[in-house]
């Protein structure tokens, strides 16, 4: 029997939440195996699962090519049958899966269908991949859909990222030695308790703690971003957690797309729809004019963080980036290599080159969107990050 294409592993659970409903054990199955497991029509489907079972088998289950209908308001009813029956992760999955095997770009194309698509990361990096051929009505339609997205990602992750930054700069930065206009009174008073004096009704402080210096960026963080086709959803990921950085007023931001040409997005900085807009997925990749781009922008090699967000298949010379790599982790900038950040772990990837990475004593490993903000944290604070993968079971494994 032929298990339907739609069971993956990280999606079952929402699967089974689907079928979930149905008293019938045998009917769950025959949803799930589809109807070569059954050609005799032996399990007798409700009206409900008739329905799941005609949006699943137009999808999966045929031969055509090409859509699910020689018509729009077809494929329109199909997107309109799959939000019913199916909850959001799922939709989302089939969606992607139409796009891939029936080649359904007008969902992309035309406005009308294209707001009835749910939102998520995968499909802003399709329309990001597509904005250059759409025609203007769609191009409207395309920015809020992915300012909805945009929205909901910032929302989830604004306040992580702001608070890890922000509290390891503060770490980073306190001054042992203040003068009297830079002692932080509260920390110093919570520092001292220990040494309250009854008799004068005080603290005569052993320790004082001051502000670290003001009115000037206090760490510098380059994000080189990978703008090929594999990378689309580290894209989005990467563009919006930048932004949020930029919003930091002791955080000085560069955010860098480039696949064999290098476009410097920093102008974007405080728009992250804009930005994303500023991409174009689909180029080759030559990581080593990035880097060369990077190099003069380092003022500061020991208050610089260099994030690298590449899946490694280096299109230019290998020699050349490895060499421009050396030179920058020599520098004494913190410099880490991510091969992806998103939520579905390692992709696939240029081995060698992320060995040859490593041996350089250059971090490379996968990322999570909502490990970041930590891993921001550390990099500031000038921890080892491959202690620090290894912690969070990032490390690559030989």
């Amino acid at each position: 029997m032929r298990r339907r294409p739609y069971f993956g592993p990280f999606c079952t659970a929402s699967v089974f939440e689907a079928f979930s409903n149905m008293p019938d054990h045998f009917e769950r199955w025959r949803l799930i195996l589809g109807q070569k497991a059954d050609t005799e029509a032996e399990i007798a489907l409700s009206a409900e699962g008739k329905g799941m079972d005609a949006v699943l088998e137009a999808l999966y289950d045929t031969q055509r090519r090409g859509g699910l209908g020689s018509t729009s308001p077809n494929i329109n009813r199909w997107l309109g049958d799959i939000r019913r029956y199916f909850p959001t992760p799922v939709v989302q999955l089939m969606q992607r899966d139409a796009l891939e095997r029936l080649g359904l770009t007008q969902l992309l194309l035309e406005p009308e269908l294209l707001s009835s698509v749910e939102p998520d990361v995968n499909l802003v990096g399709a329309l990001l991949s597509l904005s250059k051929a759409m025609p203007d009505k769609t191009r409207e339609t395309a920015r809020l859909v992915v300012k909805k997205v945009v929205e909901a990602l910032e929302k989830k992750l604004r306040n992580p990222l702001r608070e890890s930054v922000n509290s390891a700069l503060h770490r980073s930065v306190r001054n042992r030695r203040p003068r009297n206009h830079e002692i932080d009174w509260p920390r110093t008073i919570l520092l001292n308790l220990k040494h309250y004096q009854p008799e004068y009704k005080t603290i005569i402080p052993e320790r004082l703690v001051g502000f670290g210096k003001k009115g000037h960026a206090l760490r510098h963080v380059i994000l080189l971003i990978d703008q090929s086709g594999s990378m689309a959803g580290s894209v989005v990921y990467a563009g919006v957690l930048g932004c949020v950085m930029a919003s930091l007023r002791s955080v000085q931001t560069h955010i860098i797309a480039f696949d064999t040409a290098v476009a410097d997005l920093s102008e974007h900085r405080h728009d992250p729809v804009e930005l994303l807009f500023g991409i174009q997925l689909g180029g080759g990749t030559d990581i080593a004019r990035a880097l060369a781009y990077a190099e003069p922008l380092i003022q500061s090699p020991q208050d610089t963080i260099v994030v690298l967000i590449s899946d490694l298949f280096e299109g230019g010379a290998t020699g050349e980036m490895l060499k421009r790599a050396a030179a920058l982790r020599r520098s004494g900038a913190t410099f880490i290599s991510l091969l992806a950040l998103s939520d579905e772990g390692a992709p696939a990837y240029d081995h060698d080159h992320a060995a040859a990475l490593s041996a350089l004593d250059i971090p490379v490993f996968a990322c999570t969107p909502e490990l970041f903000p930590e891993l921001m944290s550390a990099a500031i604070q000038r921890q080892d990050l491959k202690n620090w993968a290894g912690e969070h079971n990032l490390s690559l494994k030989a």
